[in-house]
């Protein structure tokens, strides 16, 4: 006798399901599950109709918080787990909550669809959760997310980050020892703009540029992988005096040595390169990378511990502190020829 196929699991329909279906916004289908007075009769009768076709079930659990205490975290994490940094960044905050006594939901989202913000938002709600960390790339990501009627704390990571003098200084001191070796000729691979920390960190780098009255010959903008790093170093004027090339992470810098290689420069005879991050595998580059050891763990830990005292504002603080970046200087920087 054949075995009876057991059903698929479907995912419980979100509100974001029942406004599609009803051709409406999300802001209209809660009004109408919140009994709102601004919504038309016929409006009304289509999102409850929607409602009964998808069998959708309003999230009840976090605005019952008040009273019902929770012990789950939601955590928005953009769709790149191939980012060192910031998966570091995500698992230290995730440890930190542990330790507390919460267990995390990660939920992964595309910063660059505000429908998948939207939808992870609703997702972590309906999960039940005492609040929300968000690891927000982009101002879009931010803006997005704060537009919900989030009933429940929201921290975001990288405005916890920006709080604290760190970040703000590794791309500093990256140039610094560069133009305190002799370089004064530059290029730059930045990381995406419409990222905050490529933002952040490129605006570093043009500030002492202007300080020390170095020229930067020319900008290029990656997207964090070695490949965008590669592409770069095959496009830049190596034949304008360049001494000195500034990265904004190992692996985009590991692309430029290997263009470099095949371009016939030797690095650092020729030219000099520094990243940012000190991943692990920076040491065994060829040569070994000199970077910013950057601490995002305790970047991580402080905007969890953020995000918990806003839960609990009688909780006992820890001492919670991220420490200042770290010049490692290895093989792949001297001074200029």
């Amino acid at each position: 006798m054949p075995k009876a196929e057991e059903p698929t699991r479907r995912k419980a329909p979100t509100l974001y399901d029942v406004a599609r279906v009803a051709g409406v916004s999300h802001q209209t289908v809660s009004q109408v599950v919140k009994s709102g007075p601004n919504v038309k009769p016929e409006t009304r009768r289509r999102v409850e109709a929607a409602i009964a076709q998808l069998n959708y079930t309003p999230n009840m659990a976090a605005r019952t918080l008040a009273t019902a205490k929770s012990h789950r975290i939601g955590a928005l994490f953009f769709d790149r787990y191939d980012e060192v940094g910031p998966t570091r960044t995500m698992q230290a905050a995730v440890d930190h909550a542990r330790d507390a006594g919460f267990v995390v939901d990660i939920v992964g989202f595309d910063p660059r669809s505000p429908t998948r913000i939207d939808s992870a938002v609703e997702i972590v709600l309906q999960a039940g959760v005492a609040g929300i960390l968000v690891f927000a790339p982009t101002a879009e990501v931010i803006d997005a997310v704060r537009q919900h009627d989030v009933p429940v704390p929201v921290e975001f990571e990288s405005i916890a980050a920006s709080a604290s003098t760190g970040p703000r200084m590794g791309m500093r001191m990256a140039a610094e020892y560069l133009a305190d070796l002799g370089h004064r000729r530059f290029l730059h691979v930045s990381g995406p703009l419409s990222w905050v920390p490529a933002q952040d960190r490129a605006h570093q780098f043009h500030a002492v540029i202007d300080e020390r009255k170095l020229v930067s010959v020319a900008d290029f903008e990656g997207d964090w992988s070695s490949r965008s790093g590669y592409e770069a170093g095959l496009k830049m004027p190596l034949d304008q005096g360049v001494t000195a090339i500034v990265a904004a992470n190992d692996q985009m810098a590991l692309g430029v040595l290997k263009a470099l290689k095949q371009r016939g420069m030797r690095v650092p005879e020729d030219i000099s390169v520094i990243g940012f991050d000190d991943i692990a595998e920076a040491g065994y580059f060829e040569p070994a990378l000199t970077t910013i050891s950057n601490d995002f763990e305790g970047q991580g830990r402080m905007a969890m511990d953020a995000l918990l005292s806003a839960i609990d504002p009688l909780r006992p603080r820890q001492v919670v502190s991220s420490r200042d970046p770290v010049l490692i200087v290895r093989e792949s920087t001297s001074a200029p020829a």
